[in-house]
């Protein structure tokens, strides 16, 4: 089985497993899925979820963000941790996203990327969840998980991107990258995967080495 088919039998595999490709991060608004992945850095989405329940009620708009006492803001954030530099951030992202883009989030990596905070991972993100556009969002649990399918090598997040572009249907990259982080908090796990019960033991090589 080459690369690209052992990537296309884990989409379809995925697929089956999680049919609802949803974003665990929950948001209304573009910009609030924007803040709720800047949060999300060294921080579970679990938690951020309970950050940004009050905290999207406190800031209801984007400009509330972009005008936000910094340390009334950092306080709202502390708890998804380095508050002081999300905070930041976040209040610079918006005030971009108002001054130059008109309050709504850009199309292109290259846009996304000069916003403050913003780096490949949540700019796939955006890219995939706002816009419907082929995106590889290059996590932790992402590239344990290629990794353990042998579809690469890499470590770093731009290359294992860069490796998966090749191989996965533009179409569902996107619904890929969220199904396998279900897939990767229930069944391949950082410590102790269960690759007994794993839908796509059939094919990936370290279950077969196990």
């Amino acid at each position: 089985m080459t690369k690209k088919e052992r990537a296309l039998a884990a989409c379809q595999a995925l697929e089956q497993a999680y049919p609802d490709a949803l974003c665990s991060l929950v948001y209304d608004k573009p910009y609030e899925l924007m803040i709720a992945a800047r949060l999300s850095a060294q921080c579970t989405d679990a938690r951020v979820n309970i950050v940004t329940k009050d905290l999207f009620q406190k800031y209801p708009t984007l400009e509330a963000f972009a005008e936000a006492d910094l340390s009334e803001l950092e306080a709202a954030v502390k708890p998804c941790g380095f508050y002081r530099t999300k905070a930041k951030s976040i209040k610079e992202a918006a005030q971009r996203l108002l001054h130059v883009y008109g309050g709504v989030i850009p199309d292109t990596m290259e846009e996304l990327l000069t916003l403050p905070g913003i780096g490949r991972k949540t700019a796939n993100l955006l890219l995939g969840d706002v816009y419907g556009k082929p995106a590889v969002v290059a996590d932790t649990h992402f590239i344990r998980i290629t990794g353990r399918l042998g579809l690469t090598k890499n470590k770093e997040p731009h290359k294992v991107e860069a490796d998966l572009r090749k191989l996965l249907p533009p179409e569902g990259s996107s619904d890929f990258c969220h199904r396998v982080v279900l897939f990767g908090r229930d069944t391949c796990r950082a410590r102790a995967p269960k690759c007994g019960t794993c839908p796509l033991a059939d094919f990936c090589p370290s279950a077969n080495k196990k």
